[in-house]
């Protein structure tokens, strides 16, 4: 997409099955992003140049996915004031996702990361899409039109359930 203002990056592409969610959902309401690798281990300098160089080329957000020791959320935080959402991965060697969750949500003071739950990458989507929402009345308008078609979509299935088990 034109000027990205989310940056959705992933520590291999294996996570990409998982972080596919939250491009779907900024795919859905228009806000512009763009998603690459970024190993925190494998490539450390591009990591780096990646979290500094993110807010000057016009990111707002980024959204970090990694399984096992899930060190890229915490990096990238500790490279760039923008806000940064963690997505812990259950990958092949990771211990039940546990691992990830607790090296994302478990950051030393000053270097704050938003986490979401395991797996939960439409969740960072819409997370990211809330805080450009903050100072951009038409994402905020998308995202109550969403939160209304989901009330709705509640209210369709509770009534299928009334007239179902009514007695």
């Amino acid at each position: 997409m034109d000027n990205p203002i989310v940056g959705i990056i992933m520590g291999s592409d294996s996570d990409l099955p998982v972080m596919s969610a939250a491009a779907d959902f900024l795919t859905e309401l228009n806000v512009p992003y763009e998603v690459t690798v970024v190993s925190a281990h494998r490539t450390p300098m591009r990591m780096i140049d990646y979290a500094q160089a993110a807010k000057e080329r016009g990111i707002k957000v980024i959204i970090a996915g990694a399984g096992g020791a899930a060190h890229l959320p915490g990096m990238v935080a500790s490279l760039t004031t923008l806000p940064v959402i963690g997505v812990p991965i259950l990958s092949s060697n990771s211990i039940d996702g546990w691992d990830s969750i607790l090296s994302i949500l478990q950051m030393p003071n000053g270097i704050p990361v938003a986490t979401v739950a395991l797996n939960g990458a439409k969740n960072a989507g819409i997370l990211a899409a809330r805080i450009v929402g903050a100072n951009d009345d038409s994402v905020s308008y998308k995202l109550k039109a969403y939160q209304q078609s989901m009330k709705a979509a509640v209210l369709e299935k509770a009534k299928k359930v009334e007239n179902q088990y009514s007695a």
